[in-house]
């Protein structure tokens, strides 16, 4: 359940740019530390877009909103940091320490902004 919510949130493919979904379940990935989802099995052999990747990490900043250790929201250039292959922002650097001493807890809370982020998206 929570891949498919990162593939929502994630929303294009880093390759093409096209919605996920469109070319049938979303194929999970590892770039470099972080994990993704590429819009089909053909992607994997394809070259990255840097405008398409910019654009993905800047959805998932959208949706997590907020800080999950300090509950604030984020600033303009937040921090980040790649928690179990997932890129988790932070607003201040210190925050990333409190992330790797209990990464579940705070995937859980990312988890809930992109559950709010995506029912506030189907209004």
């Amino acid at each position: 359940k929570s891949d498919q919510l990162v593939a929502a949130v994630q929303e294009i493919c880093p390759v093409t740019g096209q919605k996920l979904g469109e070319h049938g379940t979303p194929v999970k990935v590892r770039i470099g530390k972080e994990q993704v989802f590429l819009c089909c099995k053909s992607c994997a052999k394809g070259k990255i877009d840097a405008k398409h990747w910019a654009t993905i990490h800047a959805n998932f900043a959208k949706a997590q909103k907020i800080c999950p250790v300090m509950n604030k929201e984020l600033p303009k250039n937040p921090k980040w940091t790649i928690v179990k292959g997932r890129i988790v922002y932070v607003c201040c650097p210190p925050c990333t320490a409190k992330i790797e001493a209990d990464p579940d807890k705070f995937l859980k809370m990312v988890d809930q902004s992109y559950a709010a982020s995506q029912q506030r998206k189907s209004r």
